[in-house]
């Protein structure tokens, strides 16, 4: 008979693989396996469950195998990382503050800042034997941007499509042929501004109406620089009363830290930061009446169809956040897809027009060309979003959330909202999101998330939304007149209206204090 070899196992794995009552084990079979063969075959043994645990190990969840680990956050506030990361943020942000004489692409060098910073921080934490904290934190930051990302590029998408239908176009081509007085298009283009933009954003709301400033101002430098300044300042105010008027408005909406409706309570605040310094620029405004353009646009087919669906889709994202509980980038996704439906419908109900068509109708009506015949391309909409911003908030927010890991926003929080105040530290983000902008400086302020109630968090929002208008420099929109407007928007003639425009700030901060006193009772649970 051959003898059976059981030996007492050194492992729990081993001794239930080698159970000589487990029916199936490898020790139930009755081989014997002298000498050499033995160990060899516990050698082969033991390497295969080695193998499975290691592989097991790597196929795990990441944050099954960091909750065994030490998480216990590493102060890097006074070492020698947390300056460098510091620093390399600073540089980073005064690289993207020169875009306008470098023409480098402001995501660019926060993107780099953003992998440089968390890479320093990974080296820290893997010294120190943490090798998941570090993941952990990058993972969630990285949640955040994903919800603002895919938020903004339906909502992007939407405003390109709408621009290529010559929504736009027709908007400005119908103000320029009514032959409005300078002062009177002053302010037209002004309430224009302050309207479109909590449904667009103050970025596209102010790139439409200068380019009816400049079709019909046309060499009238005065009227040209007055009108960009108002509408810069109208597009900001507007926006700060909406979720979808300005990225930081739509950060704090996703945060659920102020509701839809509450945002409305901001509206005559926003209405008296713009109204003040538009009613003291309207004496300086040149009397008279421009050209008028009797230039005739139309919109090409479906575009009112792409407005109706844009309703839709804010309509789909506030109730699916409000009712369904649901982020509102879901809701926002979701309207996307009825304008991929409504793609696939003109491009299967095209009909060409004539290349040789010409018109034979009334002097001054256009014809229809091969422009105003073109199929509707989703993906190409798509794809002319405003990359550069949206990369550029991802590197914002990474590095923004890197500091945060690190310690500094702690510091921050503790050096404004406790040994200022809430209400001085509010103002103050409004101050400085007029030289750094307003998306890592509420950004910041959201991952510092102080204990305040409504009505701060309200002050923070319609600061944050404002306080960039004092500067041409301190909003997209400034920005981007001074770039449509070249020589005739510019940075100091901006400037020399700033103590107008800080009248408005402080009025409309007083005014929010005044009206809404009763918000500032109401908690709001932050985290």
């Amino acid at each position: 008979m051959v003898k059976q070899i059981v030996e007492a196992p050194d492992c729990a794995i081993c001794a239930f693989l080698y159970n000589p009552r487990r029916p199936g084990s490898y020790a139930a079979t009755p081989v014997d396996y002298p000498g050499n063969n033995k160990q060899r075959y516990r050698v082969l043994v033991h390497f295969i469950l080695s193998t499975v645990v290691i592989l097991s190990g790597l196929l795990l969840p990441s944050t099954v195998l960091a909750s065994e680990a030490d998480t216990t956050p590493i102060d890097l506030t006074y070492s020698s990382i947390g300056f460098a990361a510091l620093a390399i943020f600073v540089i980073a942000y005064l690289v993207v503050m020169s875009e306008e004489f470098t023409h480098l692409r402001k995501s660019k060098p926060v993107i780099l800042a953003a992998g440089i910073i968390w890479g320093m921080i990974a080296f820290v934490y893997a010294g120190h034997g943490d090798e998941h904290s570090v993941e952990i934190a990058l993972r969630h930051n990285l949640l955040e941007f994903s919800e603002l990302f895919l938020f903004l590029l339906a909502a992007m998408t939407y405003v390109n499509a709408m621009d290529e239908r010559q929504v736009f176009q027709s908007l400005r081509a119908w103000l320029v042929s009514r032959g409005f007085t300078y002062r009177s298009l002053f302010w037209l283009t002004g309430w224009l501004a302050f309207f479109l933009s909590p449904f667009l954003d103050n970025l596209t709301t102010a790139l439409v109406m200068s380019a009816v400033l400049l079709a019909v101002g046309k060499d009238n430098k005065q009227f040209i620089s007055l009108g960009c300044i108002n509408i810069v300042v109208a597009a900001n105010a507007g926006g700060a009363f909406s979720p979808f008027g300005d990225i930081t408005t739509l950060m704090v909406w996703q945060q659920g830290l102020v509701g839809f409706t509450d945002f409305f309570s901001l509206f005559i605040p926003a209405v008296v930061n713009f109204v003040i310094p538009a009613a003291i620029m309207h004496f300086a405004i040149p009397k008279g009446t421009p050209t008028a353009d009797d230039k005739r646009v139309v919109m090409r087919r479906g575009a009112k169809r792409i407005m109706f669906l844009f309703g839709c889709t804010i309509i789909t994202a506030v109730s699916f956040h409000n009712f369904l509980h649901l982020p509102p980038f879901l809701g926002m996704m979701t309207g996307l897809a009825f304008l991929q439906f409504l793609s696939y419908y003109l491009k299967k109900t095209h009909r060409p027009a004539l290349k040789n068509q010409v018109s034979i109708g009334v002097v001054g009506e256009a014809a229809m060309s091969t422009h105003q015949d073109e199929k509707f391309d989703f993906f190409n909409r798509l794809a002319r979003a405003e990359w550069d911003t949206l990369l550029f908030f991802y590197g914002v927010v990474l590095c923004v959330g890197g500091l945060g890991f690190i310690g500094y926003l702690a510091l921050a929080s503790e050096a404004m909202y406790i040994g200022m105040g809430p209400t001085f530290a509010n103002i103050g983000v409004g101050m400085l999101s007029a030289i750094v902008d307003n998306i890592p400086v509420m950004f910041a302020v959201l991952t510092m998330s102080p204990d305040m109630p409504l009505g701060h968090w309200l002050l923070v929002t319609l600061t944050a939304g404002v306080g960039g208008s004092m500067l041409s420099i301190g909003s997209a929109a400034g920005v981007a007149l001074m770039g449509q407007a070249r020589g005739q928007y510019t940075f100091f003639g901006h400037l020399r209206w700033t103590p107008v425009i800080l009248l408005g700030y402080a009025a409309s901060i007083a005014t929010h204090m005044w009206i809404n006193a009763d918000s500032f009772n109401i908690p709001v649970v932050t985290g």
